[in-house]
């Protein structure tokens, strides 16, 4: 597995013609994954980690990005985007959050969420529907991955480097993921790989356990995490979906969970649909 993804990521390097990649640095084990690949198929110089903070970052997100940058021995670049976001008129979408503890930040947002009834908000968001607040943090959240996009673009290419992207299978299928933000990439290294296999590599590569051990997170919103959003934890999120995949029983599980599973699938398939571009209309049809 490990060898077969260097091997992927050393060849379309060489055969596309760049100089090297960008990968953006968020703190978490499936960039610090990709970047490991990475250093390992093109040598650590041609490698840079771009770290992009923001207002609602979690203060802790900045030691491990470095933590793995120079774990791997890899440049990093910090650039927050705060300023653009305010800028574009973002924070204006939510309550101003300066001057407030993180930690009653926290407790605010995970107040507002299970208010919203928290198994509920992931598929909202697939399906694209709700009222008014909450396309409000719709747009909130989708505008800072998309921001970071633009900016991974911009700083690879002024190198002729390659931008990889850090999305893996679970986040493929459930629909975890923004279009036009982290979804948009030149290379997708892991986009095979479950989180638990992406969990399985981070160990075969070493990566700190201070990546490997923490809980997963957007890192959107203050003390949001993914297994929140998705209802379900990633371990028995994954143990399904590879089940369902190869169309084997599932009585083992407990049927809400398989049900939960299945409703996020749905919803994932119709978001595609829906999140076809017009261009893409025209081809299909």
């Amino acid at each position: 597995m490990k060898s077969e993804i260097i091997r992927f990521i050393e060849s379309t390097i060489r055969d596309q013609g760049y100089a090297g990649a960008v990968i953006g640095i968020s703190g978490g084990v499936d960039s610090a994954v990709v970047a490991a690949l990475t250093v390992q198929a093109l040598g650590a110089e041609r490698v840079l980690g771009l770290f992009m903070p923001e207002r609602d970052s979690a203060p802790e997100t900045t030691k491990d990005a470095s933590l793995v940058c120079d774990h791997l021995g890899i440049t990093r670049i910090t650039k927050p985007i705060t300023r653009i976001l305010r800028s574009m008129g973002v924070y204006r979408l939510q309550p101003p959050s300066f001057l407030v503890p993180r930690k009653i930040q926290e407790q605010y947002v995970m107040k507002k969420l299970k208010e919203m009834e928290k198994d509920d908000i992931f598929l909202q968001d697939l399906r694209g529907d709700g009222d008014t607040a909450f396309f409000r943090g719709i747009a909130y959240y989708r505008a800072k991955h998309r921001i970071r996009m633009v900016c991974l673009y911009l700083e690879a290419e002024k190198r002729n480097f390659a931008v990889l992207g850090t999305t893996n299978r679970t986040e493929a299928l459930t629909g975890f993921y923004v279009k036009w933000g982290d979804d948009s990439a030149d290379l997708e290294p892991i986009l095979h790989l479950y989180k638990c296999q992406v969990y399985e590599l981070a160990q075969q590569l070493e990566i700190p356990d201070r990546i490997r051990m923490k809980a997963p997170s957007p890192d959107l919103l203050p003390g949001l995490t993914d297994e929140f959003l998705l209802g379900i934890s990633y371990a028995e999120l994954d143990a399904i979906l590879m089940k369902m995949e190869k169309n084997l029983d599932l009585s083992e599980f407990k049927p809400e969970s398989v049900e939960r599973v299945r409703r996020i699938l749905t919803a994932a398939g119709k978001r595609r649909l829906r999140n076809l571009s017009i261009t893409d209309a025209k081809i299909a049809g």
